[in-house]
């Protein structure tokens, strides 16, 4: 059976935005860290990356959620998605299921569509909005060390992914994808 771990990435310092979006809330009150932890619980298990002011962000998690700190977090991205990954190594988990803190129209719904097209340790897909390729992304476990190699500064898995085929699962029925950089 594939086991699917997912793998929150909120470590940046949100400069575009004016301030971490792990911190971030909405209008009512809603933590931007814990709906997206919320939409990840269709996998096995869930591990958060953090970085800027992770003291304060790993006090609004949940016990049962995995605290990574990616102590280069600021070099953007890429080390957030490494760290990730790396500290994955061990585990027996198949495929990683990498999400973002700032997409609040992604639900459980697209993190579970997502996950039923997990096939193990080759999978390489990624939702799709109306056929527009975008978040979360599955990476099966066959292609983290080549993540890992090519994810530097902001753009996390995008060149490994360009320079691969990649399946695509369309949710747009579902959600938008759309994340929110600026308040």
């Amino acid at each position: 059976m594939t086991t699917v771990v997912g793998v929150l990435l909120a470590a940046g310092e949100g400069r575009r935005f004016g301030g971490p979006k792990a911190l971030a809330r909405d209008d009512d009150g809603t933590s931007w860290l814990l709906r997206a932890v919320q939409a990840l619980r269709p996998c096995s298990e869930i591990v958060v990356v953090l970085g800027a002011e992770a003291e304060r962000a790993a006090a609004l998690l949940p016990m049962s959620v995995a605290r990574i700190r990616a102590d280069d977090w600021a070099e953007g991205m890429g080390a957030s998605l490494r760290a990730g990954l790396e500290a994955l190594g061990p585990t027996d988990h198949d495929t990683a299921l990498v999400s973002l803190v700032d997409l609040p129209d992604v639900d459980a719904a697209v993190v579970a569509r997502l996950v039923a097209a997990s096939h193990g340790r080759s999978d390489l897909a990624r939702a799709a909005y109306d056929g527009v390729p975008g978040h979360p992304v599955l990476l099966g476990r066959d292609h983290w060390a080549g993540v890992v190699a090519s994810a530097t500064g902001d753009r996390g898995a995008r060149d490994y992914l360009a320079a691969n085929d990649v399946d695509l699962v369309e949710c747009g029925d579902l959600a938008t994808g759309v994340d929110v950089d600026l308040r």
